[in-house]
């Protein structure tokens, strides 16, 4: 399996961009990674050395977010959930995520779906044996996909039937890029920009926005906005087969061959309505306007 970078947005020029403009304003500047991905805190008016605390407490939150959402750690809520068929006494934050999920999975019409993974697995499996995956594999798991089976409430939530799998890749880092934006908030600061995996910028940096580049090389300036993307090859299962690994819930062809961008207040909705924008056709791209999203087509 060939995995490269699954995000394109960068916080790198961010970052130096930052540098050049502060004309000695110190900025503070974390790194660190986030559900797999490179992630920083920038905190503009703030040195190095006051930042400390700040910087424990932002490890502290990622360590509790990978603790509900990761793939990739086997004691993970995610983790266990999708073993199980059922999360009992679930987190706050995982019965937040998850609603916010369905109300993405109604407004994009099922275009955003996280019980894709059973598809994700099947490409997999497929691509470690050097082949693509064959059409009843595909069937097999495109009939286990489908979040309105997918039952929650704060004593648990159940997966609808046995073999479904959840993947929260296209709407976590986006949460945990809100989450970080709300401890910064929390520690009294307000010019600060987030990048878990997604962009948020809170406030200004020396009096103007915040620069972020996107993936085509267009820049931005953000003020207490988000940005999202997604890019069907950002992450290749199969470099050979060049399988992505963002897949249509109805087991249909990826219709965006580049990178996505969708600009919201949340980085949650941005990283799911760029999910999204990745299989919705164009006479369809409307359903992301319900939820407030503008688009850039890097």
């Amino acid at each position: 399996m060939t995995l490269t970078r699954r995000r394109f947005l960068t916080l790198a020029g961010a970052t130096c961009a930052a540098t050049r403009l502060t004309a000695g304003t110190p900025v503070a500047v974390w790194r660190g990674t986030a559900l797999g991905a490179t992630a920083q805190v920038a905190l503009s008016g703030i040195s190095e050395d006051e930042a400390t605390p700040i910087f424990r407490a932002i490890e502290a939150e990622l360590n509790r977010i990978e603790g509900l959402f990761s793939l990739y750690r086997s004691d993970s809520a995610l983790s266990r959930l999708n073993r199980d068929g059922v999360l009992r006494a679930p987190d706050p934050d995982m019965l937040a995520l998850l609603s916010l999920a369905r109300e993405m999975y109604h407004a994009t019409e099922g275009a955003f779906d996280p019980t894709v993974q059973p598809l994700f697995d099947a490409h997999a499996k497929a691509a470690a044996l050097g082949r693509a995956a064959l059409p009843h594999d595909i069937a097999a798991a495109q009939a286990l996909v489908g979040f309105d089976r997918v039952s929650m409430d704060e004593n648990s939530v159940r997966l609808g039937r046995a073999g479904m799998a959840l993947t929260l890749n296209g709407i976590a880092q986006g949460y945990a890029t809100d989450s970080l934006s709300r401890l910064m908030r929390r520690q009294g600061l307000r010019d600060v920009m987030v990048n878990a995996g997604e962009i948020r910028a809170m406030g200004r940096l020396n009096g103007q926005g915040w620069p972020v580049r996107l993936p085509s090389g267009r820049s931005l300036t953000l003020t207490d906005r988000a940005v999202a993307t997604s890019d069907a090859a950002g992450t290749l299962i199969s470099a050979p087969l060049g399988v992505g690994h963002i897949f249509a819930p109805n087991g249909g062809a990826v219709l965006r061959s580049g990178p996505v961008s969708a600009l919201h207040f949340s980085a949650a909705v941005a990283d799911a309505a760029s999910t999204a924008a990745v299989v919705l056709p164009d006479d369809r791209l409307h359903l992301l306007d319900k939820v407030g999203v503008d688009l850039v087509r890097a």
